[in-house]
């Protein structure tokens, strides 16, 4: 409760501060292919501070991950020291791409494609879908024949990737404060919460698991109704079949 109190509380900093931010001027949308909110002239200084803390955040949450597993913790309902030192990280991040956006402005939009955070995103939902396969299925409750080889696998470096999803689309974005990143930086929030919370019972709590698997559907709708490209369709029929085909099954009711 409280990570979830903080990642509310510094959206609502992100968009009470945004007025800042106002007063840059940006090049004009050239199409589905351009990000927006970047700077028409980078310089080196926007550019390194935005990499150098991205990969910071990057290796010492890899970093964590690592000695957790090492270290071979056991699920506890308490939090681990390890769990404490993760969730203080996440968040002197997340307070330094807040001071970082309102000095230097750009993220890793600047240099990178807008589909690498996108896809990052997508991929990670999907690595999830074969990791629960076991418990829910993959259509209609029906279990796709994927091997335990994969599934261990998938399991054990999860939080690898899943970090590097995060962190990487989290850097990605300036902390401007449209609507669109409003939402996103909550979800953002709410991901790197749920990712410094390993080898803890809340970390594979169902429901909490889903909420955060869920929330894509709601993210993604309301930033395509936002945009009013008249793309929304797309994405809430889109992860509404995915909800409907595989993530609502596996919570113990009967079908039918």
């Amino acid at each position: 409760m409280g990570g979830i109190i903080f990642s509310l509380a510094f959206t609502g900093l992100i968009w009470w501060a945004g007025a800042r931010l106002d007063s840059i001027q940006l090049l004009p949308d050239q199409g589905v292919a351009w990000y927006y909110w970047k700077l028409p002239n980078p310089t080196f200084m926007t550019r390194a501070t935005a990499w150098i803390l991205y990969l910071a955040h990057q290796i010492s949450i890899w970093a964590l991950i690592y000695i957790a597993q090492k270290n071979q913790l056991k699920y506890s309902t308490d939090l681990h020291k390890i769990n404490i030192y993760a969730l203080a990280t996440n968040a002197l991040f997340i307070g330094l791409h807040f001071l970082q956006t309102h000095i230097w402005y750009d993220g890793l939009a600047q240099d990178v494609s807008i589909f690498s955070s996108q896809g990052s995103v997508i991929v990670l939902l999907v690595w999830i879908m074969l990791m629960e396969n076991p418990r829910r299925g993959l259509i209609f409750g029906k279990k796709a024949p994927i091997s335990q080889q994969v599934i261990r696998f998938a399991r054990k470096y999860h939080g690898y990737f899943f970090a590097w999803a995060t962190i990487y689309t989290f850097w990605y974005h300036p902390m401007v404060s449209t609507s669109g990143h409003l939402i996103g930086f909550l979800y953002m929030f709410l991901l790197l919460l749920q990712g410094s919370l390993f080898f803890t019972r809340i970390h594979i709590n169902k429901w909490w698991m889903f909420t955060n698997e869920f929330a894509v559907l709601i993210h993604g709708t309301l930033v395509a109704v936002m945009q009013g490209n008249g793309i929304w369709p797309m994405f809430a029929f889109g992860f509404g079949g995915i909800f409907i085909i595989t993530q609502m099954h596996g919570w113990g009711y009967p079908a039918g």
